[in-house]
């Protein structure tokens, strides 16, 4: 009498197929899978927690930049702005130096000021948050755009009066007085978003953090000569 044999078609009972890892070692993501297995895509319907975090981080970015740096640069332009004098003759205002190019110093100012702002906030935000994405540079951007809106109504109000009759019949006739504060060139409020986002991208690849190398990666070697 013999033992009865295992049919060949079957396995032992102990065998663990090739591709298989025995059972309590983790699976090396990095290996193929076996022929046959079924592999399920990732999904890219959730976002996750990552760009929840960046999304509202983004908010908050928008409403700061947009507050203390609108703020800011309010304050400083109505300050360091030339004032454009007038002067009235009793019937009629004037301007009292027809050359001067204090008008356009105004806006050269704005600009000035909104590089200046635009750069700080970028260098702000990214040694904040040096692993931010797309979100935050976005944020950055219309928070430097709504700023500069902030900032251009801000310094007008801070400047001198809008009424230039009533402030003509103040300052008498022959009296010089100064013209209210305008921003002629509006494409100044392009200035501040577009200098800080191309400034946080510029950070962004000089000094970001780089994605590890997954595990068992080679950099290509330049060929060998014989």
């Amino acid at each position: 009498m013999t033992a009865p044999l295992t049919p060949p078609h079957q396995p032992p009972p102990d065998h663990q197929p090739p591709d298989e890892p025995p059972p309590g070692q983790p699976h090396d993501p990095w290996q193929a899978p076996p022929p046959g297995a079924a592999v399920t895509p990732p999904s890219h319907e959730d976002p996750g927690p990552g760009m929840k975090v960046e999304l509202r981080e983004a908010v908050l970015i928008v409403v700061a930049v947009a507050a203390v740096g609108g703020s800011l640069l309010g304050l400083l332009w109505s300050w360091l702005a030339p004032r454009v004098p007038l002067i009235s003759d009793g019937e009629a205002v004037f301007l009292r130096d027809n050359e001067g190019e204090q008008a356009i110093g105004a806006d050269g100012t704005f600009i000035l000021l909104a590089l200046v702002i635009g750069l700080v906030s970028a260098v702000l935000v990214f040694l904040l948050r040096k692993r931010g994405g797309v979100p935050l540079a976005v944020g950055l951007m219309l928070g430097g755009l709504l700023g500069s809106v902030v900032a251009w109504r801000f310094g007008i109000w801070l400047g001198p009066g809008g009424d230039v009759v009533e402030r003509a019949k103040d300052a008498g006739a022959g009296v010089p007085f100064d013209a209210p504060l305008k921003l002629h060139a509006k494409g100044a409020l392009l200035a501040w978003p577009i200098v800080s986002m191309a400034a946080l991208m510029a950070l962004m690849a000089a000094f970001g953090p780089r994605d590890p190398e997954p595990p068992g990666y080679l950099p290509p070697q330049p060929p060998q000569e014989p």
